[in-house]
């Protein structure tokens, strides 16, 4: 059993600690029960005047106590000791001011301000879970089960982080090639390889800045130097297996050129090895080609080429890109101005098309997200490219509506042949719709697209698309997960088209004669076999396209409702990417979400009953040293390893930490990390192909009672019980902290009188916090057992235990007025603990009997210099043997041991 001293705080806007001159205790204890010495608690060293009408909070000294010494008739404390200040007791005494309302406070010798730091941070923790217990619970509130900042994820040995310091910044991601495991960033002048194994292993680096001209030119322009005129790295893609095709903005002045990528050949001259930079002057950019031991990695600069129609002017405007049989389809901005947005296809042998220029019924300023080729069917003729984007609404143009849409155009498209001449004549687009519906029919609109991961599937055809949405309004914040299946978007392509007609001009859909073959069909496919190019089409589908590009209804997500969502919080979602992992009870998707503070969420969604679903968060970790919205993020399913890029760098870390969750059968079942397992003496990595019996994993129940059995017999018989005490009028805190955030806690009472337990409510004097049990204004009869139980999943275990001691205020009065004598004077008796502790009358207490017993105090501190002159050296105290001179100045061996258990304030 643990002996614990209660730490007492000023409560209700008072304190008792407004004298200069006070004596601090703090008693700890030691993990075997033994009562140690008292540990001198160190004075704060703010001083600022207070006046005795503004005495209000005060600090808390972690594992003390302080009280003033005669400041007020009902006030009980110790004399001043010798030389003025805090300093060490002999007498194990209980401070406090007896018979008031208001808590005993904890303070330093000197004076404090009225409302310190800690005070305000207390007030805030009580608004805050006051705010939570008035408003029911929202999406806001998803709680981790492990939460890492960026120093704990080092610490667990599974992250690793790159930034080579060299000047550069706005790291992205741009492709992953498991193949030659290489990871190809792009930056502000550079272009990187990275190991996919480890990110820090001889990086390949290319530095392609801008030329200086081209620098100059752009900051006349009115560009900033650092965020605009720089080559901006925005597009990588496979050429072929030897090649990257790169394009930078190039100081507003978009170039791409050819990257030699892949393994050395044998006899392949090396002229700069160990993976690091050299300097190249032969092109204009002064690419600088880097070199390692295995792999080879340089710019040919003399295959340097114009990036207009590749890759936006703007470092701030995304680039979405892909590479199709050597031909280039790219999202972009193709002015200097940024006006004129298009989807482009260059390079290959087929004709360079775009969409209509200026036409704001096809591109209405777009922000472009992701470009994704999706087969229709087994036909290659039907092949369809997807582009995911957002929007200005063409139907407000003086509100600040923004619609997310999904657009697709035939890669086999030559455009009309009268009109739409080198234009896409295939173009479609409908809107995303990511909405939670509310119980009046009114909908709550996410309309900002975000990120797009594809989840491929069995089915090439069929993927699972997964979109990050947030609200555009400035009033309502919030972020969005939504999920979409092909067969939903086909079906939305296939439906009527969008057509303003009637007396208000309102979108209606179409119900003319429409023309054939129906607009939007790729040539050569399974419906139009006989028509080998859009050229083919007659005049009046070309028409039709033109006017009609969207399609009248919408795609909605599946069950027509967010898969997560967030409101209410200071955080937005921006990326994401999911993995599929085989479970003992299934096969489960992992989201790991993204969000513009740097951290990275990892997130489950479980089915449930009537087409409910319960969202758990795994983790919420902090990724980056300092924070900064994530860029892009991958994942590789491979190597289990997630890759993330932001302005300050590149981090990798692994997909799961199993041992994080805890070292019981029952923390890691109810983890629900579809990764991690129990083996029996371990949480760790679940493998499907293990044929070990003593795996215990139950990820959609969670269920530790039916899957640790034999596990969880010591649980309860475990908890440590504590003793701690109080003084009635006073304030007492219980500590209680279970290891899972997600776990619901109840507090029992067991009355010293009593055999049962009853729950303990929280009401008037009694005020529960995340971090226990706050009891105000003590009562004799407050007194008793209190047990801190923790339930998750029908899971319920005891936390902790305290016994609870309240002291009578007078009878403690009464034994400590005695010590209202100075110490250290001559004939003056030494105040008498026994007396007290004979008050207690509790065995445990005796062991703090003995040690106080033979425990001496240590020297007093020396006076302060400006207190010392050379004609009046200091002096020592009268009545003071020679002997008991010496051993002040020896120095002790003081024990300072942390206590297991031990009260709060």
């Amino acid at each position: 059993m643990l002996l614990t001293w209660p730490r007492l705080a000023s409560w209700g806007g008072g304190g008792c600690c407004s004298g200069s001159q006070c004596a601090c205790l703090a008693l700890r204890s030691h993990q075997r029960g033994e009562a140690v010495a008292p540990q001198f608690v160190p004075p704060t060293t703010q001083s600022v005047e207070q006046s005795s009408a503004s005495r209000g909070w005060f600090p808390v000294l972690p594992g003390g106590c302080c009280v003033p010494a005669g400041s007020g008739e009902r006030d009980v404390g110790l004399v001043p000791p010798v030389g003025g200040g805090c300093s060490e007791l002999t007498s194990c005494a209980l401070l406090g001011r007896l018979g008031s309302p208001r808590l005993p406070s904890l303070s330093a010798p000197r004076r404090v301000p009225t409302m310190p730091v800690v005070g305000v941070l207390l007030w805030a923790t009580l608004l805050t879970l006051g705010w939570r217990a008035a408003h029911p619970k929202d999406h806001g509130f998803a709680t981790p089960r492990v939460q890492l900042s960026f120093k704990e994820l080092k610490a667990t040995g599974t992250a690793h982080f790159f930034n080579f310091l060299l000047n550069s910044s706005d790291y992205r991601i741009l492709l992953k090639d498991e193949d030659h495991d290489r990871m190809y960033v792009g930056s502000k002048d550079y272009v990187l390889s990275l190991d996919l194994h480890d990110i820090n292993r001889e990086p390949l680096i290319i530095h392609w800045p801008a030329s200086q001209q081209r620098i100059e030119e752009c900051i006349l322009s009115g560009k900033n130097s650092n965020g605009e005129c720089g080559n901006f790295i925005r597009l990588i893609q496979p050429w072929n297996r030897t090649h990257l095709y790169v394009c930078g903005t190039g100081a507003y002045n978009p170039i791409c050129a050819f990257v030699n990528r892949g393994r050395k050949a044998q006899g392949f001259p090396s002229s700069q090895p160990g993976g690091r930079e050299s300097r190249s002057t032969a092109s204009p950019l002064g690419p600088r080609p880097a070199q390692s031991k295995d792999y080879i990695f340089y710019l040919e600069p003399d295959k340097l080429e114009s990036g207009k129609g590749k890759c936006s002017y703007d470092p701030k405007v995304d680039t979405v890109s892909a590479l199709i049989n050597e031909e280039l389809y790219a999202g972009v901005y193709i002015d200097f101005m940024g006006t004129d947005a298009a989807i482009f296809r260059t390079m290959g042998k087929q004709t360079a098309m775009r969409t209509d220029q200026y036409n704001s019924r096809w591109l209405n300023d777009p922000a472009f997200v992701r470009a994704q080729l999706i087969p229709d069917s087994s036909e290659r003729n039907d092949d369809k490219l997807y582009f995911f984007f957002r929007e200005k609404s063409a139907d407000a143009p003086l509100s600040p509506g923004v619609y997310s849409r999904i657009g697709r155009i035939c890669l086999n498209d030559d455009g009309g042949h009268c009109c739409l001449v080198n234009k896409w004549s295939t173009f479609l687009k409908a809107r995303l719709v990511c909405s939670v519906p509310g119980p009046d029919g009114i909908e709550t609109h996410f309309d900002e697209l975000q990120d797009v991961f594809i989840q491929q599937t069995q089915d090439t055809k069929n993927p699972v698309i997964y979109a990050v949405f947030s609200a555009s309004g400035s009033v309502f914040k919030g972020s969005a997960v939504c999920v979409y299946s092909m067969a939903d978007i086909r079906m939305v392509f296939n439906g009527p088209f969008a057509h303003k007609e009637g007396p208000n001009y309102q979108w209606m859909p179409y119900t003319g004669k429409m023309p054939y073959p129906r607009p939007g069909t790729c040539p050569g496919g399974t419906f139009t076999p006989s028509m080998k190019s859009t050229k083919d089409y007659p005049d009046e589908v070309i028409n039709f396209m033109r006017a009609h590009p969207l399609m009248y209804h919408a795609v909605y997500p599946t069950h027509r409702r967010p898969l997560v969502v967030r409101t209410n919080v200071n955080y937005r979602f921006t990326t994401v990417a999911v993995d599929q992992v085989d479970a003992a009870d299934g096969r489960y998707e992992v989201l790991f979400l993204g969000t513009d503070r740097g951290t990275v969420q990892k997130v489950i969604v479980l089915p449930r009953d009537d087409m409910e679903t319960e969202e758990l968060m795994l983790e919420e970790i902090e990724v980056f040293k300092v924070p900064a919205p994530i860029k892009t993020m991958t994942i590789s399913s491979k190597r289990q390893q997630l890759y993330v890029s932001s302005a300050v760098g590149v981090t990798h870390l692994a997909l799961h930490r199993c041992d994080v969750y805890g070292e019981a059968c029952a923390d890691c079942c109810l983890a629900r990390d579809p990764y991690c397992a129990w083996d029996g003496s371990a949480c760790t990595r679940y493998s499907a192909s293990s044929k070990r019996r003593s795996r215990r994993q139950d990820v959609r129940h969670g269920n530790p009672i039916r899957q640790c059995r034999g596990y969880n017999s010591n649980a309860n018989k475990n908890t440590v019980e504590a003793v701690q005490y109080g003084v009635e009028g006073s304030t007492a805190f219980l500590e209680c902290q279970p290891r899972s955030p997600q776990a619901s806690v109840k507090w029992l009472l067991q009355k010293d009188n009593s055999d049962r337990r009853k729950e303990l409510r929280v009401e008037g004097r009694v005020l529960r916090t995340e971090q226990g049990l706050l009891l105000r204004a003590l009562q004799l009869s407050d007194s008793g057992l209190y047990s801190c139980t923790a339930t998750e999943n029908n899971f319920k275990h005891t936390v902790t235990k305290v016994q609870l001691r309240v002291l009578s205020s007078r009878a403690v009065h009464a034994v400590l007025v005695q010590a209202e004598t100075p110490l250290g004077l001559p004939g003056a008796p030494t105040p008498r603990y026994q007396d007290l502790l004979q008050l207690l009358s509790q065995p445990e207490m005796g062991l703090l009997d003995q040690y106080c017993q033979g425990y001496s105090p240590p020297p007093p501190p020396p006076p302060p210099p400006w207190r010392h002159t050379a004609a009046s050296p200091p002096q020592p105290l009268a009545g003071l043997k020679a002997k008991e001179q010496q051993d002040q100045k020896k120095p002790r061996n003081r024990r300072n041991h942390q206590p297991e258990t031990y009260g709060h304030t």
